[in-house]
């Protein structure tokens, strides 16, 4: 199997980014539930929601990247 420039560049920004995405939601939403912790009922599933959508990118890319 060959891999091309491009596809080493769809995984490397494909991985790192929605990784720093991920950390960035988990830490504002374990801020927020330190300020205000009996609204984390609220706040953890709307967390696992966007933390869901970042992960999905990374596995997008993957795919683009082994189909390029």
């Amino acid at each position: 199997m060959e891999f091309s420039i491009s596809g080493g560049l769809i995984i490397a920004l494909g991985g790192v980014l929605p990784a720093l995405a991920i950390g960035l939601i988990g830490a504002k939403a374990m801020e927020a539930i330190g300020r205000n912790p009996e609204a984390s009922g609220k706040i953890l599933p709307a967390m696992l929601l966007a933390m869901a959508f970042a992960e999905a990118i990374a596995i997008y890319s993957l795919i683009l990247a082994f189909a390029g």
